[in-house]
């Protein structure tokens, strides 16, 4: 992709910037050449793959100030990449080499943990895994959770608004913030770190960074919301034969187990078998794989068997209506974390099939099943045996609508026509009144698709917003908007 006409006015890094900025973190952690560079310059997919003549890695928040003062004055592209697990393009610098990139990694401390206020405070560079474990230490849980979450960084879950499996009890990374530490993109650092629940003094400025992809700030430390731990969770697989069973099940589960469901996800036929056969040990709980699988989280507060006894209720009586054709409970922690397995490996067993086109989308909950049906009557007219793989949090309404190509037909033959599907599933979920971008963010892939599916005067408010924060355009420049 080249760069966008709308950044053009941005300049590369003089030799001089260049030095300047290496002073600030040191030649160690200042990378230039470009087999080092590797890694921050390629998404996992390799569906991105930049150049930058200058990788940094600052160890404070003063010293990502200082890049982005010298940046602002002169005037250069800044990149800020947390893990680089994104899967939209957004951390990745265009391919013309302009472009600096600030990795955050370095900023990896936990500087508070408030137990008893329910609150810690982590820098941007801590891995998401790191975080839910301090909070356990603590005797407190952090929910967000993702499948990258040993490599994902917090920074960049929230620059994203990140939403994972925990969405259905706890909502999106968003939810879970209650202050924010931000350099600016002239250099300046808005301290906002408060545990408070409640402050109402005007414009809320951390809910503007959060999801906006590093185009406004750079957040370089956060103050999260912790929660109870639960006391006990019940984990099962159910086996169905269609979508309209799939969100009568949901609406069962949901009426009876009520707050105490935290999870509902959902995997077709294929994407089990393709489970299957590219990740070792993991197998589905039924003896014939079913059209459709939904994983079921029921969890509670108090070790009395309360969830045992929700889960229990809620797949008999289905198995009694004849909405669920039959059903796993787990009867240990090693096989819950198995069933969770099956679910958390889909993207990646999904590269062993050759290309993948992916959609990161949301419909209401309601339409779900519709959505499903004509998208694969969709992508089966424009593509005959593409193999659509729908998953995903059928809880919130996000569903994962990856397609993989053909079997036999050529991979690179098949992405070539990623734009041309991907246009057309994203106009029929927004001729549902569904979102383009459920989840993983724009970035890259989906700026054009945002201008084409936003109103003007959204546009023109985005556009506003960028301006106010970022009159120069140095950050994340060419991303989101």
């Amino acid at each position: 992709m080249s760069r966008p006409t709308d950044i053009a006015a941005l300049s590369p890094p003089s030799p001089e910037t260049i030095t300047r900025l290496v002073e600030v973190v040191g030649p160690s952690h200042a990378i230039t050449d470009p087999v080092d560079q590797v890694s921050y310059l390629r998404e996992w997919r390799d569906r991105y793959v930049g150049k930058t003549p200058l990788v940094l890695r600052p160890g404070s928040t003063e010293e990502v100030a200082r890049i982005l003062a010298i940046c602002h004055e002169a005037r250069v592209g800044v990149v800020p990449q947390a893990g680089n697990t994104g899967l939209v393009g957004g951390q990745i610098p265009f391919e013309d080499g302009r472009d600096v990139v600030l990795s955050v990694g370095r900023l990896n401390r936990i500087r508070h943990v408030d137990a008893s206020g329910q609150s810690l405070i982590v820098e941007a560079g801590v891995t998401l895994a790191n975080v839910q474990k301090a909070a356990e230490d603590a005797g407190r849980l952090f929910p967000l959770s993702l499948a990258a979450e040993g490599s994902a960084q917090i920074g960049g879950n929230l620059a994203t608004n990140a939403g994972g499996v925990g969405v259905l009890a706890y909502g999106n990374a968003r939810s879970l913030v209650l202050g924010l530490e931000v350099v600016l993109a002239d250099g300046r650092i808005w301290q906002s770190l408060k545990t408070l629940k409640k402050d109402n003094t005007g414009y809320d400025l951390r809910d503007l960074f959060i999801g906006s992809e590093g185009t406004l700030g750079v957040i370089t430390a956060a103050a999260l919301k912790l929660y109870a731990r639960p006391a006990e969770k019940a984990t099962a697989f159910a086996a169905l034969d269609d979508l309209d069973a799939v969100l009568e099940l949901f609406k069962r589960a949901e009426q009876t187990a009520g707050a105490h469901l935290t999870a509902f996800e959902f995997i077709c036929r294929t994407g089990v078998e393709i489970g299957i056969r590219h990740v070792p040990g993991v197998r589905s709980p039924f003896a014939e794989i079913p059209p459709w699988s939904v994983l079921i989280e029921i969890s509670s507060g108090e070790a009395d068997g309360r969830a045992a006894t929700l889960i229990e209720t809620v797949l008999g009586d289905a198995i009694e209506a004849g909405i669920v054709v039959d059903a796993a409970i787990a009867q240990s922690l090693q096989q819950a974390r198995d069933f969770w397995r099956l679910r958390e490996e889909m993207s990646d067993a999904q590269k062993h099939e050759g290309g993948s086109i992916k959609h990161d989308v949301s419909v209401g909950i309601s339409k779900m099943p519709e959505f499903i049906r004509r998208a694969d009557a969709l992508v089966e007219k424009l593509c005959p045996g593409a193999r659509p793989v729908p998953f995903g949090h059928f809880g919130d309404g996000n569903v994962h609508y990856n397609v993989s190509q053909p079997i036999g037909m050529d991979k690179a033959a098949y992405l070539a026509r990623w734009d041309e599907i991907a246009e057309a599933v994203h106009e029929l979920v927004v001729e549902m009144e569904g979102s383009i971008s459920a989840e993983h963010g724009v970035g890259r892939m989906k700026r054009g698709e945002l201008v084409r599916f936003k109103s003007a005067v959204e546009i023109d408010m985005l556009r506003a917003i960028k301006r106010a924060f970022d009159p120069v355009g140095i950050l994340n420049p060419g991303k989101l908007v």
